[in-house]
């Protein structure tokens, strides 16, 4: 070892070290400094929320048209991102199914009161919404085929979404009820029940067209003027 390389690994010359790292009182700019790297740890973090929201949107539309069974490059290829890309996220199926699972349900959960604050008319905003709701059913009807013997887990989701979505369904009926536009003699359970119940087998039968019996449901809820 040289003289020189001596003094600059032990930093025997100029500055001191504090923390383990050598700093020079002559030199500006040689380490980052904590106010510098928490705005770009922020930035990072926001970046790959949304790289994962990406993922979990296109994921989401592969399911609904394809079923939760849906090939992974063909989710990739609406996420605009290698397959590898994916199962870094989501090792498996049913963590990538739990995964929109919890996506459709956050999404199903801002949009009723979003719809009502827009000022969009509580019956359209319900039928809207309804039509959100459907696109979740279609995850959650594949969601106990992938979470195989796991009811535990299959119950405690159930329990999750209708906590998260009861009040949502319930607050779009009264607001076309004190509208005037909805009928009274029906609670959110029982809608969204229907709804369900309606929307069973529709991943496997491709005649089977759910929505449409949906539609004719929610129709019938209107109050005719």
């Amino acid at each position: 070892m040289t003289g020189e390389e001596g003094r600059t690994r032990g930093g025997g010359t100029g500055g001191d070290r504090r923390g383990g790292v050598r700093t020079d009182e002559g030199r500006t700019g040689a380490v980052p400094t904590g106010e510098g790297a928490a705005p770009a740890g922020r930035a990072k973090r926001a970046d790959a929320l949304r790289n994962k929201e990406t993922l979990l949107d296109a994921a989401a539309a592969a399911f609904v048209a394809s079923g939760v069974e849906a090939p992974v490059r063909d989710i990739a290829a609406r996420a605009g991102v290698g397959t590898g890309t994916i199962y870094r996220h989501f090792p498996t199926r049913a963590d990538l199914i739990i995964a929109v699972y919890r996506h459709q349900v956050e999404a199903c959960a801002e949009a009723g009161p979003a719809l009502l604050a827009d000022g969009v008319p509580p019956y359209e905003a319900l039928r809207r919404w309804v039509d959100l709701f459907v696109d979740f059913l279609i995850t959650k009807h594949g969601l106990a085929a992938a979470l195989h013997s796991d009811e535990a887990g299959f119950d405690a989701l159930h329990t999750w979404f209708l906590d998260r979505l009861l009040p949502v369904c319930t607050e779009l009926l009264a607001a076309g009820v004190a509208a005037g536009e909805t009928r009274a003699d029906i609670d959110a359970y029982t809608l969204m029940r229907g709804v369900g119940n309606l929307c069973i087998g529709v991943e496997n039968d491709p005649r089977y067209d759910a929505r449409r019996l949906v539609g004719i449901l929610v129709a019938g809820l209107r109050v005719r003027r």
